[in-house]
């Protein structure tokens, strides 16, 4: 989906914890603030991938759920791939939600992603939702779910530097990588776009 095209209960978040192993997500951020790095594996492993992405994004979301999982299987837990996620947000409920995903610990941040991937239809294209508060009223169900309480939820929405530095990842991803589009990669230095098979994005990382 690239950024002119921005229009496309689920379950707890057990449904989707073993898509992740708990051992890379506490090992996924250096330091548990909502400004400190999402990745995954290790940063001296010989390749490195940036995913710049959007929460609201159908390629994404068919990306993490089918495609990531064998990432990380084969080619991050190997020692071979160190992941990492930068936002790209496509619209406001993209940056809001991207908000929420920062502000919770950091171990929880893989799994609360790939719960809003699975559950795209309710809170980021339900015909309901018509305004701001809307969007955050059906993010917070599963922020909830998560864990978060609703005073904690509101002031991660408010939070105006990290909306700022939010958004400052995508800028750097236009005028660095010149990112248009969602999902893109950056494989040790060098673009690639698309929501593309486990097949494809193996042969990117053996030519990087």
């Amino acid at each position: 989906m690239d950024r002119r095209t921005l229009l496309a209960l689920a379950g707890s978040f057990g449904a989707v914890a073993g898509l992740v192993s708990p051992r890379l997500a506490l090992a996924a951020a250096e330091a548990d603030t909502p400004f400190s790095r999402r990745s995954l594996g290790k940063s001296s492993a010989p390749v490195t991938v940036y995913e710049y992405f959007s929460m609201n994004c159908p390629h994404c979301a068919e990306f993490g759920l089918k495609v990531l999982p064998k990432v990380i299987k084969n080619l991050v837990d190997t020692g071979k791939v160190f992941y990492i996620f930068k936002d790209f947000p496509l619209n406001e409920d993209a940056v809001m939600a991207a908000q929420v995903a920062r502000s919770l610990p950091a171990r929880q941040y893989f799994d609360f992603i790939l719960e809003l991937f699975r559950t795209q239809e309710q809170w980021a294209y339900d015909p309901k939702l018509k305004t701001k508060q809307d969007y955050a009223n059906a993010l917070f169900r599963y922020a909830a779910l998560a864990g978060m309480d609703r005073s904690t939820f509101d002031a991660a929405l408010a939070n105006k530097k990290l909306e700022s530095f939010i958004l400052n990842e995508l800028k750097i991803g236009e005028q660095q990588y010149h990112i248009d589009a969602t999902p893109s990669f950056v494989i040790n230095g060098r673009k690639r776009e698309g929501a593309v098979d486990y097949k494809q994005f193996a042969r990117w990382i053996d030519e990087a």
